[in-house]
């Protein structure tokens, strides 16, 4: 479409015919219609435009309009962007994705749904350890590193099994969440490393360390379950004065049959470790000192491990080990999740977490 001209009459004569522009000596002035457009549409608040796609196991490969993927790493290589503050929405149909999948910083505001009845309908699934991998952080089945990612419903898994260090999941996202999910493994599992990360309503599971890393993580209404003795955290806080921590709300802690052995809540995998259990049932597998050092003979001296309503058979308070702490009730109000996780844009992944189905 080409310009147009737009007149604006002088004050000196006007002559005026209904349903016509007035006729009269007058300045011209030329604007383009197209200009003004841009200036109007300038102007409007900007509006998140979500992008929708989806993964199934019986797409022979990408659909023509990019809407449709077999694979999910394919899905997040050409996926379209959302537009400014969008998301990216992949709904992954039930099935086994035996692949590696990694969210990179230029996905961020990421979202997969499982579509299937229930987590453990769609599993993402590979095997690598630390020695087939060539070391720990190259084992991941799934590496998360873009800003605001959610999970919902599905299953992160590493099948490699007691073979040392082998990672279902790494998760270096600020303001992460996963709901309804399920992170299977052995050592490893979960390396919760880096941001702000909420696990709501989930089933984490393996053997030693199998929740590691620096995250300011909050597990609530959760099941942590443990295979064979060994340590729930491995927690890596490097000073005091560093805002991480693992926090665990309102969790059951649930152990195979460890033929009278026992397992432990955590170890220092870095001198000032904080992690806290608050109202969390235990079991009686549980070692009654409840922590350990990372060698034996060593101390937590400057780590901060701490509980307050712990219940079930394995709640043997008196018996903690020397430099753990029960928390009094103020004290326990700085782990809430909502304070916990704020940071200084106020975050509440609660809110957030609700507004996953």
């Amino acid at each position: 479409m080409g310009d147009h001209t737009v007149t604006t009459p002088t004050a000196d004569r006007t002559e005026w015919t209904p349903g016509c522009v007035p006729v009269a000596k007058r300045k011209t002035r030329t604007f383009s219609y197209l200009a003004v457009a841009a200036a109007i549409l300038a102007s409007a608040p900007l509006r998140a435009q979500d992008v929708h796609v989806r993964v199934s196991p019986d797409l022979p490969g990408a659909t023509a309009d990019n809407t449709g993927f077999p694979t999910i790493q394919m899905a997040l290589d050409h996926a379209p962007q959302p537009g400014p503050g969008g998301r990216l929405y992949i709904e992954i149909a039930p099935g086994i994705y035996h692949e590696r999948v990694f969210v990179t910083q230029n996905r961020p505001r990421t979202t997969l749904m499982g579509t299937g009845a229930d987590p453990g309908k769609v599993v993402v699934s590979a095997s690598q350890n630390a020695k087939s991998a060539g070391g720990t952080f190259f084992t991941s089945t799934v590496q998360v590193s873009g800003d605001a990612f959610q999970a919902d419903n599905l299953t992160f898994e590493n099948t490699a099994g007691n073979t040392g260090q082998a990672v279902a999941i790494t998760v270096r996202s600020d303001r992460a969440i996963f709901k309804h999910c399920r992170f299977l493994g052995d050592q490893d599992t979960l390396f919760s490393d880096f941001g702000r990360q909420y696990f709501l309503d989930s089933y984490i599971q393996g053997g030693v360390d199998f929740i590691f890393g620096n995250a300011a993580a909050v597990f609530e209404s959760s099941e942590i379950h443990i295979i064979r003795p060994g340590y729930l955290t491995a927690q890596s806080r490097v000073s005091a004065e560093q805002s991480t921590g693992y926090v665990f709300h309102h969790d059951r802690i649930t152990a195979e049959d460890l033929d009278g052995r026992f397992f432990y809540l955590g170890r220092p995998w870095r001198p000032f470790s904080r992690v806290v259990f608050l109202d969390c049932v235990m079991p009686a597998s549980l070692s009654p000192q409840g922590w350990s050092p990372w060698t034996p003979g060593s101390t937590i001296e400057h780590t901060y491990y701490a509980e307050r309503g712990s219940d079930g058979p394995g709640a043997n308070v008196p018996s903690r080990l020397a430099g753990s702490r029960q928390l009094t009730a103020a004290e326990a109000k700085g782990f809430a999740t909502r304070k916990f996780l704020a940071g200084t844009d106020h975050w509440d992944p609660i809110a957030e977490a609700a507004r996953l189905p």
